[in-house]
């Protein structure tokens, strides 16, 4: 899977922030926080906001705070530690545990499929070993970490949004784009993931998002 854009570091970084709203609000939207894109933007401005939990608001608060960590730390050595502290800024205030690795099983909606516990070492192992590839594009390594990070499901909750920030970090340190769901492909997007989880075979939703989730412009100079 080669590149579908090619930007400057400066020049992805100026396109992401200029459409940060909205990236934010499909974010949450794939977790089930169900906020409008409006109300989204006033949250992200400051400002109140009604007919939302706590949790909702705190949430694309928490967001922000995290898509700005990624943007201040984006040339930093992607490890186990980054993405635990990335996981503490997008779930510190709607996450139990945020930013530590959980201890106890968990469940996922639509399948009986059953992640393992986290282990720190093995964790490492592949998250370096998808760092570690020099045969793929760095737009396929932002796919294959945003969705090994989803399969692992290391944390109580956050996991997609976790995922998709991780991945966008490789991409926009490279010049790549930005990884993105639209809201229209939200179930499409479900259902290949509830396949993924149960059969660890990444194939189908790895190429659903190369082609229809990574968003970018070209740049004339």
């Amino acid at each position: 899977m080669r590149a579908k854009f090619s930007m400057s570091q400066e020049e992805n970084i100026f396109f992401v922030k200029r459409n940060i709203v909205d990236y934010i609000w499909k974010s949450a939207n794939l977790e089930g926080i169900g906020v409008t894109y409006p109300d989204t933007q006033t949250i992200y401005d400051g400002l109140s906001v009604s007919g939302y939990t706590i949790d909702e608001i705190n949430a694309i608060n928490d967001l922000k705070h995290a898509w700005q960590y990624i943007f201040d730390n984006i040339n930093a050595e992607l490890d186990l530690e980054y993405i635990k502290h990335t996981h503490m800024l997008l779930g510190r205030f709607t996450v139990i545990n945020a930013g530590s690795l959980r201890r106890d099983e968990v469940h996922i909606g639509g399948t009986d499929w059953v992640p393992d516990l986290p282990e720190e070492n093995k964790i490492e192992e592949e998250i370096n070993a998808v760092m570690r590839r020099s045969d793929i594009s760095h737009t396929e390594r932002a796919l294959d970490m945003t969705l090994l990070l989803m399969r692992l499901q290391m944390f109580y909750d956050g996991n997609k949004r976790l995922a998709m920030l991780i991945g966008n970090k490789i991409m926009i340190e490279n010049g790549q784009g930005v990884i993105s769901v639209r809201q229209s492909d939200n179930s499409e997007f479900y259902r290949l993931l509830i396949a993924y989880y149960e059969t660890g075979n990444a194939d189908a939703i790895k190429r659903f998002m190369y082609d229809n989730c990574i968003d970018g412009m070209t740049f004339t100079h």
